[in-house]
C-alpha cells in the first residue's frame, strides 16, 4: 500500500525508496510515534513522505539513495525532527553499508538506544534523545576507538555545513 503511494509521487528519489516497515508499525498512533511535542498532523506537514515514515513508523531508506551517504563536508548532523546535534562529520566514515555511518555520537545523551527484536533479529536501535524519533541503528563492527558503527538514516538527518 505504501509503495503504490510513493510510485504515484513525483519526486523519482521517493518512488525508488524502498522502506522496510511492519504493519504495526504502519499503524501507530500519533501519540505512539514517539515525537514529544509534535501532533501527527504538524509531522507531516512538515517532512517529507520518506522522513515521516522513517522517524516515526520506523522505516528504512533503501541503501546507497540517501542524501548523506557520500557528504564528505564538515558540518553537524542533527535530528530532521526536533534539531538535536546528534554526530559531527569528523566522526563519519564510510562503512560500505550503503548508510551514513558514525562511530561516535556528537554527545553521550544525544541518542538513546534500544533492543530491537524486529525481522527475525536482533538489532540495537537508535532514537533521537530529545523527541524519539527514529534515526537507525548501532553495530559493534565499527572502527576504533568506539567499535561501534551508528548506521543512521539520511532521512532522519539535516546537516548544517561548518561555518555557518
Amino acid at each position: 500500500m505504501f509503495r503504490q503511494a510513493l510510485r504515484k509521487l513525483s519526486i523519482p528519489a521517493l518512488r525508488s525508496a524502498r522502506l522496510t516497515v511492519s504493519a504495526s508499525q504502519r499503524n501507530m498512533s500519533a501519540k505512539d510515534s514517539g515525537s514529544i511535542g509534535f501532533t501527527k498532523e504538524e509531522l507531516k506537514n512538515r517532512l517529507t513522505p520518506l522522513q515521516y515514515q522513517v522517524t516515526q513508523e520506523k522505516g528504512t531508506e533503501r541503501a546507497f539513495s540517501g542524501e548523506y551517504e557520500k557528504n564528505k563536508e564538515k558540518g553537524t548532523y542533527k535530528c530532521i525532527v526536533c534539531g538535536n546535534l546528534l554526530f559531527q562529520s569528523k566522526h563519519k566514515y564510510d562503512s560500505g553499508s550503503g548508510w551514513p555511518s558514525f562511530y561516535k555520537t556528537a554527545r553521550e545523551d544525544a541518542v538513546e538506544t534500544i533492543e530491537d527484536k524486529g525481522h527475525g533479529m536482533v538489532r540495537t536501535e537508535v532514537v533521537c534523545d530529545k523527541c524519539k524519533a527514529h534515526l537507525g541503528h548501532v553495530f559493534t563492527d565499527g572502527p576504533a576507538p568506539t567499535g561501534e558503527r551508528y548506521c543512521m538514516n539520511s532521512a532522519s538527518l539535516s546537516f548544517e555545513k561548518a561555518g555557518k
